[in-house]
């Protein structure tokens, strides 16, 4: 039986006492941004003495003392992260007045420099070009010399391993690892250093006003493609700030297991709800993936021809001989399970990929 948990716990991330060393495949988060004014209040909580820096306007105090309770987490990430992990970090930089000061504060950098010093290997990085068309966008004085600003419209995707490079040595590992592989145009698509699609295409609606404004989600896509690009089936994902579920939800959608770790309650029942009503949604993209592909080779075939390979799952053409023995699992079921300290959701798949579980798409209308 194929099966994946999802670990999801409220607790505070600077502490992981609870999860062993080494055990975790890869890492998907998104931290709050230093000196965003959004997440002022979560970090004063962590330390009150940033309150005090941001009221004299100290903006470089401030923005070191909120990076400071980060590293404390980074830390952490380092010792459960395996040797040959992959650690990937969303983040933006951030623009901000303080008195008659208006500065952008690095974070990008700055947690870089922090994961050097950890001994991480940084990997080339990904800028997610998040568009917009809003006459407002512009910073400072407009069309007058000197005082106008350039708009930030990207964040970073910082991507880093520990240690070398992650083997697949026993014929097990071999074969999960060429199941869990992707298509060639999606290849393409997702190693390219840049990203863009809208900023508002998050994967779920915040109902409750409080809660959107604690929130910075990212899109479905986001942690879906990362995980998808630097994890095999059965692997650990850890989202040491899950907010509001996307990671897991993305994890359980790709049929690994995964751990999410969130310092604010509000968002519980909100996390087991998304990750409990994802079935549909998760086999529809699985469904929407093998559509984009047989469209993609009906284009590919009236340019160049009829591909070499045969999928060996779902009989449809492919690129590449490391394609022929991908295949994705159709969620059969999903059930929650409470206890005292955390929220456990246990998946289900179909063994075989080949089973395509969507209403929306049968096999004739795929392939």
């Amino acid at each position: 039986m194929t099966e994946t948990y999802h670990r999801i716990m409220h607790r505070d991330s600077r502490n992981l006492n609870f999860i062993e060393s080494g055990s975790v495949d890869l890492i998907v988060t998104s931290p709050p941004y230093p000196m965003i004014e959004m997440w002022d209040e979560t970090f004063t909580e962590l330390n009150p003495v940033i309150k005090h820096a941001l009221s004299e306007e100290d903006g470089y105090k401030a923005f070191e003392l909120m990076h400071l309770e980060l590293d404390k987490v980074w830390s952490e990430l380092y010792r459960v992260l395996r040797s040959g992990g992959i650690m990937c970090i969303n983040i933006g930089d951030a623009t901000r007045s303080l008195g008659k000061r208006f500065r952008l504060y690095p974070n990008g950098a700055r947690i870089l420099s922090k994961l050097v010093h950890l001994k991480f290997d940084v990997l080339p990085k990904i800028l997610w070009r998040k568009s917009t068309n809003s006459p407002t966008k512009f910073m400072g004085s407009g069309m007058l010399p000197a005082g106008a600003y350039v708009t930030l419209e990207h964040e970073y995707i910082l991507i880093l391993r520990k240690g070398e490079k992650r083997p697949f040595l026993s014929d097990t590992e071999k074969k999960i690892r060429h199941e869990s592989s992707y298509f060639w145009e999606e290849r393409n698509k997702w190693f390219s250093d840049m990203w863009e699609w809208d900023v508002g295409s998050v994967s779920q609606e915040l109902t409750q006003e409080s809660l959107r404004d604690r929130s910075g989600a990212f899109p479905f896509e986001l942690p879906y493609r990362l995980i998808n690009m630097y994890s095999v089936k059965g692997d650990c994902v850890l989202d040491p700030f899950l907010g509001t579920g996307t990671t897991s939800l993305a994890a359980l959608s790709s049929c690994r297991s995964s751990i999410g770790i969130e310092i604010d309650e509000g968002f519980s029942n909100m996390i087991a709800e998304l990750l409990c009503s994802c079935l549909e949604q998760a086999n529809s993209y699985i469904s929407e993936r093998l559509a984009q592909h047989t469209r993609f080779i009906e284009q590919y075939e009236l340019k160049k021809g009829k591909p070499k390979y045969i999928n060996e799952t779902y009989g449809f053409p492919v690129i590449t001989r490391q394609e022929l023995k991908l295949g994705y699992n159709s969620i059969q079921s999903i059930e929650l399970n409470n206890s005292k300290n955390a929220e456990t959701i246990h998946a289900v798949y179909y063994d075989d990929p080949s089973v395509i579980c969507n209403p929306q798409y049968t096999q004739k209308d795929l392939f």
